[in-house]
């Protein structure tokens, strides 16, 4: 898994494509990353046939929904670069509050697929899963804050 990690990590932070615009390189990149994210967890959960059988269509249904969450995520901090240099209180108001709510929308989503995941899975696979999800979601936000400025303060 180790590894696989370290591969997804490249991807993250090595990555440089040739694409037409922002939105453009934004899917290439998610869509290398969706691959290389299915290869971490199928390595790290080690699931026999019959679990796979039963897991898989949860993993893809809980990530096509952290897909649309994701892309809201992807346009509010669009909309903070595009706003950055002009940012007024109330638009930093806003971002704030629209940041916060994704965040609720989140975690709202890995508690109902929690109990999802508990159908399919037993306990300890489940406590795993969701340990690969935040190992790999760290890695994705340390890169997303290290590129993001800190506003001004003036």
């Amino acid at each position: 898994m180790k590894k696989l990690l370290f591969v997804f990590a490249g991807l993250i932070f090595g990555t440089t494509l040739f694409a037409q615009n922002v939105d453009d390189y934004m899917e290439v990149q998610r869509a290398a990353l969706k691959t290389e994210k299915k290869a971490i967890v199928a390595d790290a959960m080690q699931l026999s046939d019959q679990e796979s059988t039963v897991f898989w269509p949860v993993y893809n249904e809980f990530n096509d929904k952290m897909y649309t969450l994701n892309t809201k995520k992807y346009y509010m901090i669009k909309d903070f670069a595009d706003n950055f240099d002009t940012m007024t209180d109330e638009k930093a108001i806003e971002l704030t509050a629209e940041a916060l709510k994704i965040e609720q929308e989140v975690q709202n989503l890995k508690k109902q697929y929690f109990k999802k995941f508990q159908k399919v899975l037993s306990g300890k696979q489940v406590l795993r899963y969701f340990q690969v999800e935040n190992k790999i979601k760290a890695l994705i936000d340390a890169q997303i804050a290290s590129e993001i400025p800190l506003l001004e303060n003036n």
